[in-house]
């Protein structure tokens, strides 16, 4: 059988749907009723509990209702379902780094790296400073890899460990992690967005990098003044107990600084363009291996077993990477901190994902995503009008289409042309897009960044989302910054 030459699908390359039977009214009648449906589920009904099924299939609900309107408006439901498999087909990598983060977390908690990193790290942050160390943290391991993704589910897991022992709000570590690291992933040359924003807007990668500087150093620079100000006014309780923090994770595992040479490697991996599924697997084998060699008695524990043989390894290391597995240390306080759900915790969020997925798929199939754009377009009648447009259309589609990609893509395609028209170099499209379509994701709950992001890091998105002050004010700096017409370059190069 002879090998098919199969190109791979770039977001880049997504066909915008048009259609010219559609209103803008029309368009909105999904958005509405997915936000009516979604909202009395939450606030009235579920609550916290909204994530472990019931918002998936409201989102679903919100897929029928469109492809009601996609009915009225001729498009055939092969379209519809044709998209559909296009749009879960383009998160399979997603996914795939999903179950792949969840084993890895399996296999560094076991081996005792992540416990060694809490065990570290509480020596080292005290909760003054904690929170904007947290920040430059993820922003250094997020630049250097190019990933968010990889920085959260890496340093960002440990670094949430050590905020709940310091009695730090899971909350507020969220926010200080996510607001580094997707720093880091803007103004990253390796990053996959960073790369896309200016592809799209037909700018140069370095150009591009530079110009983004000016609104996001600023942005940053906010951020971490406001988390030195909460450092500098918490009323925390870690303090006082981290003796017997430390006695109790010196006493379940056999914590050596050597037990970093593995992340450092995942970490090495991925810099030098490794891709971040190939890395995340090697990282959870190394793991694996780790755990035989530094916790014997932890790996027998899982295999329930009383003795490490071949057979009691393989078991109790596979239910690591599969179903999870827990240790319990001398302290209370940490026993829920040491446990994991391996490769099973993530499917409800690939689950809310292929959910999402579907609904963003009949939006773009009906041409409702088009159709929103272009009247946010049409709108932009002055150059601060286009950037809020711009703006605009960014966090819709990271609502709707809930997907950090297409949000960066459908406005990127439709908006080229209005920067081109009204004179301005297009690395004013290229970050506007970065700092509203790229950073805002992750506040989306059923978005794939905010589905990823809260089930790595186990805090709902609900209560990360106001600490994740870099990624909500990254769109109002771009705005002001184009109110006051701060460093607006002009298609002749000067600002």
């Amino acid at each position: 059988m002879e090998s098919q030459n199969i190109k791979p699908r770039h977001p880049e390359d997504e066909h915008i749907v048009e259609n010219k039977e559609l209103n803008i009214w029309e368009a909105l009648i999904p958005v509405f009723a997915l936000v009516a449906m979604l909202f009395y589920n939450v606030f009235f009904v579920f609550g916290d509990d909204a994530l472990s099924g019931s918002n998936q299939f409201i989102l679903l609900l919100g897929a029928a209702v469109a492809a009601i309107v996609g009915f009225f408006n001729k498009v055939s439901y092969e379209q519809m379902l044709e998209e559909v498999a296009e749009n879960i087909k383009s998160t399979s990598g997603a996914i795939l780094i999903l179950l792949m983060v969840g084993a890895l977390a399996g296999t560094w908690l076991i081996s005792g790296i992540i416990p060694s990193m809490i065990y570290y790290g509480l020596q080292i942050l005290n909760p003054t400073i904690f929170l904007a160390a947290s920040v430059i943290i993820c922003a250094i391991i997020s630049i250097a890899t190019g990933s968010s993704w990889t920085t959260s589910a890496t340093v960002g897991i440990a670094l949430i460990g050590i905020g709940n022992t310091l009695g730090i709000s899971a909350g507020m570590t969220a926010g200080a992690v996510l607001s580094g690291a997707y720093f880091g992933d803007k103004m990253s040359p390796l990053s996959d967005t960073t790369n896309l924003a200016p592809a799209m807007a037909g700018a140069g990668l370095f150009e591009h990098i530079k110009y983004m500087a000016l609104t996001t150093v600023p942005t940053i620079t906010i951020t971490l003044i406001v988390f030195i100000i909460i450092g500098l006014n918490l009323d925390t309780h870690g303090t006082a107990n981290i003796t017997d923090k430390l006695t109790a994770i010196d006493g379940a595992f056999n914590i050596s600084p050597w037990l970093f040479v593995v992340p450092v490697l995942v970490i090495f991996m991925i810099i030098k363009k490794t891709p971040p599924l190939i890395a995340l697997l090697v990282g959870t084998l190394l793991g694996g291996i780790t755990a035989l060699i530094a916790q014997p008695q932890i790996v027998t524990h899982l295999a329930g077993a009383e003795s490490l043989t071949f057979e009691s390894a393989y078991k109790g290391v596979m239910n690591a990477i599969t179903v999870g597995g827990s240790v319990e240390t001398s302290s209370a306080d940490l026993n829920d901190l040491f446990s994991s759900s391996g490769m099973e915790g993530m499917l409800g969020t690939i689950w809310l994902i292929i959910c999402a997925m579907v609904f963003g798929g009949v939006m773009d199939a009906i041409g409702a995503l088009a159709r929103i754009s272009k009247a946010l377009l049409s709108l932009a009648s002055s150059t601060f009008g286009l950037f809020a447009s711009t703006v605009a259309s960014c966090l819709a589609l990271n609502a709707t289409a809930s997907d950090q990609y297409l949000a960066l893509v459908v406005p990127g395609k439709m908006f080229k042309k209005a920067y081109d028209d009204k004179g301005l170099a297009p690395e004013n499209l290229s970050r506007t897009l970065e700092d509203s379509g790229t950073v805002t994701s992750v506040l989306v709950p059923w978005n794939t960044c905010g589905a990823y992001q809260s089930s790595v890091l186990g805090v709902d998105v609900a209560h990360y989302a106001y600490y994740a002050i870099f990624n909500w004010l990254s769109p109002i700096m771009t705005l002001i910054f184009a109110g006051f017409q701060i460093k607006i370059k002009q298609a002749t190069g000067k600002l």
